[in-house]
């Protein structure tokens, strides 16, 4: 019995999920691209992805920040971190889950963030402005690109989102999951890390996995 569960959970760790733009498994990415660098060492995206991440409605999924007017910088850059974690991190096998949507067979479900990444987000985030708090469906796709649905009015992060935790959980229907966990603790998984330091979420995954 005790070899399966190992199996099991090795099997939860260094993987990539099988999605729209990840690749089949992780490993070394000399060239990726601005923020995403930081999973160079061993990555689930390419250094295509990558670039594309930094991109305003990059072809990855035609997705608009500012559908609303421009997305303040400060506050882009999180969504771009976001986005690096999502496509890079071969560390969120723990959180995968099955997802019945015709471009991606799996997600992420969950992941706890550590306090201080889902905080600086919704601190430099608040004054941005959107109609929706789950991004993930229900906007009007019929230019090719989402605009905000019929109906709903734009205003800003602070009034859609009243909270960090809010945010965090919400944008993404529940991809993330706030935690009172700090970076360094072992139990919560970093947007951002110093990669000179080692890839902190690998002991994390270990840990949940």
């Amino acid at each position: 019995a005790t070899t399966v569960v190992t199996v099991t959970q090795d099997s939860l760790l260094n993987i990539c999920m099988d999605a729209k733009h990840h690749k089949t498994e992780p490993g070394p990415e000399g060239q990726l691209y601005g923020q995403c660098v930081l999973w160079k060492d061993n990555a689930c995206c390419t250094a295509n992805t990558s670039l594309e991440a930094h991109q305003d409605q990059s072809y990855l999924y035609n997705f608009n920040w500012d559908h609303c007017g421009a997305m303040p910088e400060k506050c882009k850059r999180h969504f771009i971190q976001d986005t690096c974690l999502y496509e890079c991190s071969p560390n969120l096998g723990p959180w995968i889950d099955q997802a019945d949507t015709s471009w991606r067979k799996e997600r992420i479900r969950d992941v706890p963030l550590c306090q201080e990444d889902c905080e600086q987000w919704w601190e430099d985030c608040q004054d941005a402005v959107t109609c929706k708090a789950n991004w993930h469906k229900g906007w009007n796709w019929t230019t090719g690109t989402n605009q905000c649905p019929k109906g709903t009015m734009c205003q800003k992060f602070k009034f859609v989102f009243p909270t960090a935790a809010a945010l965090c959980e919400q944008v993404w229907s529940g991809s993330y999951r706030y935690t009172s966990h700090h970076r360094g603790s072992g139990r919560c998984i970093q947007m951002w890390f110093d990669p000179a330091q080692g890839n902190p979420n690998v002991a994390v995954a270990q840990y949940y996995a």
